[in-house]
């Protein structure tokens, strides 16, 4: 394959483009496991080789319970992608992480239901150690950045993912807050516990869009896409000063997570 990359961005709702390329280009590839949930863009940003996909699509067409995690993961390993950043839209759980915070996970909760989480077939049996799911060394850049630049960053926290593509009811948004989890989305499993299979570093920066619905207010798309407006910008800024932070080598065992997983 001619074109290889080191880092990958995954865009989330509201972003389409990494408007952050230069001398890019845009290829598919075929997966085992299908088509991707868009073509990819390789391109350059500072001297390093960035490869970009939309993970609902540029025109946002598929929904989170959709979308073929295998297929995207699979897609930005034969790309030599060693890293992932994924940014991703999600509700609060809790009253100080307000719409139009970030949010650094450190931990997820899997309420999902149907996906394919998993690089195991028929053959091959993986159990793939997630006691700490989150690249530490990116996690570390990331919260650098949100210091240094005064973001309001809350770290730390839980990630409640759900099947969607409904929102919750608010008996279920209750039991969610009632966990002792931060925020709810509906993406990041399973390409998180993928990208570990694949032995890719993997972070995730998650925008606040709401308070989902435990406030008594009912959420609503138009909600979200109109917080996410506002965020669009400030994101693509804080994507750009991470790549600047992210090291030439990796100092994490992310790329060892297949060492103690196989029988």
């Amino acid at each position: 394959m001619d074109h290889k990359a080191e880092i990958g961005i995954f865009g989330s709702t509201g972003i389409y483009d990494s408007g952050l390329l230069q001398d890019s280009t845009e290829i598919t590839i075929d997966t085992p496991y299908g088509k991707t949930s868009d073509s990819i863009t390789v391109g350059v940003f500072q001297d390093r080789n960035i490869a970009f996909m939309s993970r609902h699509g540029r025109k946002h067409t598929i929904p989170p319970h959709m979308i073929n995690f295998r297929a995207n993961i699979w897609a930005f390993k034969e790309l030599g992608i060693k890293r992932i950043i994924a940014p991703s839209a999600v509700g609060s759980l809790k009253e100080e992480i307000k719409p139009g915070n970030f949010v650094l996970p450190s931990q997820f909760l899997d309420f999902t239901k149907s996906r394919e989480c998993s690089f195991s077939d028929d053959g091959v049996v993986i159990h793939i150690s997630m006691a700490d799911p989150f690249c530490p060394e990116l996690q570390r850049a990331v919260s650098k950045i949100a210091q240094e630049k005064n973001i309001t960053m809350h770290n730390d926290c839980t990630y409640v993912c759900i099947e969607g593509p409904r929102f919750s009811t608010r008996a279920e948004s209750r039991l969610f807050r009632n966990t002792g989890a931060d925020i709810i989305g509906m993406t990041l499993v399973p390409e998180c516990p993928l990208a570990r299979e694949a032995q890719m570093c993997y972070v995730s920066i998650s925008t606040v869009t709401d308070y989902d619905v435990w406030a008594d207010k009912p959420v609503t798309a138009k909600d979200v896409m109109e917080t996410l407006s506002k965020n669009v910008e400030k994101t693509k800024k804080m994507l750009s000063l991470l790549i600047k932070e992210v090291p030439l080598e990796r100092g994490c065992s992310c790329e060892k997570a297949l060492a103690e997983a196989e029988f």
